[in-house]
């Protein structure tokens, strides 16, 4: 928490936020998601360049028509794109030609954007049935065909299930619902699949003194 606390207050997005206050309960816009899925990943990852997410320069030809270069969180949500991770006209989407960025995250791409980071690899194939057969997800059919991807290959993740951790046990996954500030944090907890992965609790606290002395 305190990690996202501080992309949060480093952001200078003029969002007036008290940093000490994770606001659990409170909606998560898109663009904080992006922002952080991007920052915490990389935090993860920072002694593997190879999962890393190059975030955006200035110079790149923007991929969504409602966030240009000069957006506070251009280099987050162009590079979420350009690495593919987000639907976006980049990767061949027709619909994502805009990324409404202070609209409320919705559980669909909650996991949507989440799952291909934790796979690192195609997802598979999906259809509602399918999704509804493993997960016992009542209302699968409302399930667009993209997230019902990632929502099939999160199950196959077991008791490490972004869902599982984010969710708890439903039958019900409703996709357009808003996502909580405290339910995405659950779901950036830990990148991995089954079988290997890392967690928040694992990093290392990092050295103040020597974060300064490298800003010297």
């Amino acid at each position: 928490l305190e990690v996202l606390q501080l992309i949060d207050v480093d952001a200078n997005d003029e969002i007036e936020r008290d940093p000490n206050a994770f606001l659990p309960n409170q909606i998560i816009t898109r663009r904080e998601y992006a922002r952080w899925l991007l920052a915490v990943n990389n935090r993860f990852y920072s002694d593997q360049p190879a999962k890393k997410i190059r975030p955006a320069v200035e110079s790149s030809e923007p991929a969504f028509q409602d966030v240009g270069n000069t957006n506070i969180d251009f280099p987050a949500i162009q590079g979420l794109a350009e690495a593919g991770i987000i639907p976006s006209p980049l990767n061949g989407s027709t619909t994502a030609v805009t990324f409404r960025p202070n609209a409320p995250l919705t559980r669909k791409d909650l996991i949507l954007w989440k799952v291909p980071l934790d796979t690192r690899s195609t997802l598979p194939e999906a259809t509602a049935a399918a999704v509804g057969e493993a997960w016992g997800f009542q209302d699968a059919s409302r399930v667009e065909p993209a997230a019902l991807k990632a929502v099939l290959a999160d199950h196959s993740n077991g008791e490490f299930a972004n869902i599982r951790r984010a969710l708890g046990y439903t039958t019900l996954f409703q996709p357009d619902k808003g996502v909580t500030r405290a339910e995405a944090a659950a779901v950036l907890w830990r990148f991995g699949n089954s079988t290997e992965g890392i967690t928040a609790a694992e990093l290392a606290p990092e050295d103040d003194s020597g974060d300064e002395e490298s800003r010297q």
